[in-house]
């Protein structure tokens, strides 16, 4: 793979959790959650959007998202639910992301605010339209996606390296 090998980051945040009284890591999809998490799946499968490695947070309510949006994908990728995601800082998330093999091309992260938002507006160095002013006004709602490009290694992912290409959220 050369150092202009286009790459993706899709940053998917958990569908909406309920608010109870267990652990914030053990927290489940609320109902609005488990009908969002299909939808957000249903808008990656009709952006063409396959990832061939998905990064998931070890919480319920992110693991849950996952296995709710992944069924409306054309093929299943290899999936690592990696604890390091939850609560991670900016820093944390972009050495993860350095970690990532140069065998893989198009890169999935399923995880929470505010470190997704975070990841998505440091990395955005340019953005199509009014997609990165709309995606900080909307503060990335729960079920949201934004899918950057770059080309390189993911050694390379730095602050402004990428390109945000697409945002949607569920209610637009």
């Amino acid at each position: 793979m050369s150092a202009d090998t286009p790459r993706r980051i899709v940053l998917l945040r958990h569908a909406k959790a309920e608010w109870s009284d267990s652990s914030d890591h053990e927290r489940p999809l609320a109902g609005r959650g488990r009908t969002d998490a299909p939808v957000a799946g249903r808008w990656l499968a009709g952006a063409g959007i396959t990832p061939d490695l998905t990064l998931c947070s070890t919480s319920v309510r992110t693991r849950e998202t996952w296995k709710l949006a992944v069924h409306e994908l054309p093929q299943r990728p290899k999936t690592v639910y990696e604890e390091r995601i939850y609560e991670a800082s900016l820093g944390e998330l972009i050495a993860l992301l350095n970690e990532t093999s140069d065998e893989v091309n198009d890169l999935m992260l399923v995880g929470h605010n505010p470190g997704v938002h975070a990841l998505a507006d440091a990395l955005s160095g340019e953005a199509e339209g009014d997609l990165l002013p709309r995606m900080n006004r909307s503060g990335f709602p729960t079920a949201s996606v934004a899918v950057l490009t770059f080309n390189g290694s993911w050694k390379s992912v730095e602050h402004g390296v990428g390109r945000l290409v697409a945002y949607w959220t569920p209610h637009d």
